[in-house]
């Protein structure tokens, strides 16, 4: 006797992407959204907004993005006159 049993597979191809996660408070993120929207297509670095304080981007990035938050932050810090 010759049994057969048939089985339905639902395959999905998976895209995985590496990257890095920043998580930061609202204004750090829209100055993060700011740096990548100066930049030309080609150099953008943003993968995904996943929500306003969470951000998913290429992992080469990571130390321009300190380098300007750091630059940022000299730029808007007040020193008190002496």
């Amino acid at each position: 006797m010759l049994q057969v049993t048939l089985r339905s597979c639902f395959c999905v191809m998976v895209n995985a992407i590496k990257g890095l996660l920043i998580s930061c408070d609202i204004p750090m993120a829209q100055f993060i959204i700011y740096l990548d929207n100066s930049l030309p297509t080609s150099q953008k670095f943003i993968i995904h907004i996943l929500d306003s304080t969470h951000l998913f981007v290429q992992p080469h990035v990571s130390e321009m993005i300190r380098s300007a938050i750091a630059e940022f932050r000299d730029q808007n810090s007040y020193e008190k006159p002496s």
